[in-house]
């Protein structure tokens, strides 16, 4: 593990929160980074509190610097006593930001993602299969036609593991969405090895929605 350089003492801190308002911008500068570099130890302590998140300690230590610089450029030592109580709630809050922005975004590319084509061409995701309203019977016929090919891709395209990931994942079946990193506790595997598994598996929904668009047309010619 890296080892981060001992935070500054009091006296120290103090005198580069003072050249951070100096005219000289080289000493400005000198100021910032001390203070940014002489707080990491910080930044990776806050981190380790998410290290149970699907986020790699990298990933987690980044983003925490970024809050942390935020801190440093608008710390007011009127109003706040030493600059690390400060920078551990912008920390905090960054990382708590991130994660919460890929949790939510992480959902709406999965479920958004392309596995195929409807009989106009257009793209279809597993959204479009799972969406329960549809605006006439025509579309509720088709969602009722895609729903069937789902079913039947789930059990001819999947191994036994992948079928329980993406039932578990997208809740198929009336059961709750589950996220990636229950499914492995649940199945006794990384959250990772969780993840190459959905996504195998959606190739594979892809790719079979593909070959059935495929016959259907050659269907149609004959």
């Amino acid at each position: 593990m890296k080892t981060f350089l001992q935070p500054l003492s009091k006296e120290e801190e103090s005198l580069c929160i003072q050249a951070l308002q100096d005219e000289d911008a080289g000493r400005r500068s000198e100021a910032k980074r001390l203070l940014i570099e002489r707080n990491l130890r910080l930044v990776a302590h806050i981190a380790h509190k998410y290290a149970g998140s699907e986020e790699s300690m990298e990933d987690l230590i980044s983003i925490g610097c970024i809050g942390l610089i935020k801190a440093v450029d608008s710390f007011d030592p009127a109003r706040n006593s030493r600059l690390a109580a400060y920078a551990a709630r912008c920390i905090d809050n960054e990382l708590l930001m991130m994660l919460r922005g890929r949790k939510k975004t992480s959902r709406e590319v999965s479920l958004f993602e392309p596995i195929g084509t409807d009989r106009e061409g257009n793209e279809i995701s597993l959204l479009d299969v799972m969406e329960q309203e549809q605006p006439d019977i025509v579309e509720e016929m088709e969602k009722a036609r895609r729903l069937g090919e789902l079913c039947g891709l789930l059990e001819s395209e999947l191994s036994g593991r992948e079928k329980e990931v993406l039932t578990l994942r997208y809740g198929l079946g009336g059961g709750r969405e589950t996220t990636q990193k229950e499914i492995g506790a649940k199945l006794g595997i990384s959250r990772s090895y969780v993840s190459r598994i959905e996504k195998r598996a959606l190739g594979k929904l892809g790719a079979g929605f593909k070959r059935l668009e495929r016959e259907g047309k050659h269907r149609a010619r004959s």
